[in-house]
């Protein structure tokens, strides 16, 4: 017999969440504790903080302050130094991937490596997000499943929707999946609770999962410039600064940081943040990423490459300047994490992550009792 179409979109519905739940619970749950991952480390290197020894005074030189940074390690490899607009906030720079050191930007003093403990939490939060805890060569694996089970969580939320619209339109059904209600126990809390969560947080959640899948799959960025009416830019490899860098050899480059510096400040004389990528090649330009507000606001965001040697711009490209594609895909990052919409953007990418891992919990909890409830039936048969 062939399936009603809602039926069989009901089917496909719990095979694939009891296929992917538990990957798709650990995600969510991830992005629950990832929610104010900025702000909590913030926080913790609080006792960082650097005001200048006198009203007016100058910060040092950005070629002194790594150079300060690299005295803590002579055999590091600084990626980048970021600097705020802020007059109290410190300049951090990163050695390595894993590694931020702060430096007084007023008198050059190592100030530490910030909260040893809170990065390696969300770092190791981080890894459970992206690859379920997988390391090296284990983790190409785990982001095809990652990413696979994101897909899936797609069709989740986008068939519950579709599940969850009740068939005749009355004030009492809507509230049976807008509400909780008292009193219920078992199936029927279960079920009670599985549509109001999903109902509530079907479109951030539908964002964050969409989001999701872009940045899990090549081919998801390439069909956003698709969308757009743009042929989507070839994959490049690592550029300077990123992986590979450790086959450099020799002492880091300082020469013509300063001048490209000041370049950079004058191109964009309202920054609140001025983040320098270092590559180890000498010859290499120099890029840099450039805020007017705050992190997370691609429309805020510009990016400028200097000539090391010259200390000419070479390539300027503020947000207006992009197109439409580039545009879209620079939101889709910071949708993810719920970042573009500031701190409230934040707290709902993360009730929403918190509404999946119960959607997983209840979902696998019915469909639990359906199979219990098929194996009596088969024995009573």
């Amino acid at each position: 017999m062939t399936l009603p179409f809602r039926k069989a979109v009901f089917w496909i519905h719990l095979v694939v969440g009891v296929a992917a739940g538990i990957v798709i619970l650990v995600m969510s749950a991830t992005g629950v504790l990832l929610m104010y991952e900025r702000q909590m480390t913030e926080w913790a290197d609080r006792g960082y903080a650097s005001a200048p020894p006198a009203p007016g005074t100058s910060r040092l030189p950005i070629s002194t302050l790594v150079a300060k940074a690299l005295e803590t390690d002579p055999r590091a490899k600084p990626s980048s130094i970021a600097l705020q607009a802020d007059p109290d906030a410190p300049a951090a720079v990163s050695l390595g991937r894993n590694r931020s050191v702060y430096v007084n930007p007023y008198t050059g003093r190592v100030l530490g490596e910030g909260s040893k403990t809170v990065r390696a939490f969300f770092r190791k939060v981080t890894d459970w997000h992206r690859w379920l805890g997988a390391q090296d060569e284990n983790r190409d694996a785990a982001r095809a499943v990652t990413g696979a089970c994101n897909l899936a969580f797609l069709f989740l939320v986008l068939s519950g929707i579709y599940i969850w619209v009740p068939r005749l339109w009355t004030r009492l059904q809507f509230r049976n999946v807008l509400w909780f209600r008292r009193g219920l126990s078992g199936k029927a809390r279960d079920f009670n609770w599985h549509n109001v969560f999903g109902s509530w947080a079907a479109i951030p959640l539908a964002l964050v999962v969409v989001s999701g899948v872009v940045i899990s799959y090549p081919w998801a960025g390439s069909l956003v410039y698709r969308l757009a009416g743009e042929k989507p830019p070839e994959r490049q490899g690592p550029g300077p600064g990123g992986e590979g860098r450790g086959a450099e050899t020799g002492p880091m480059p300082l020469q013509g940081l300063d001048r490209a510096w000041a370049l950079a400040e004058r191109q964009v004389p309202d920054w609140t943040s001025l983040t320098l990528r270092l590559p180890p090649d000498a010859d290499a330009p120099l890029s840099f990423t450039i805020y007017r507000g705050q992190r997370g606001r691609p429309d805020l965001r510009g990016q400028l490459t200097a000539d090391r040697q010259s200390g000419e711009v070479v390539r300027w490209e503020p947000y207006s300047g992009q197109s439409r594609g580039q545009k879209l895909r620079a939101w889709l990052r910071w949708i993810h994490t719920g970042e573009a919409g500031g701190f409230l953007g934040q707290t709902i990418a993360g009730l929403a992550s918190a509404s999946g891992a119960f959607l997983v919990w209840t979902g696998l909890a019915l469909a639990w009792r359906r199979f219990q409830n098929f194996r009596i039936g088969r024995r009573e048969s």
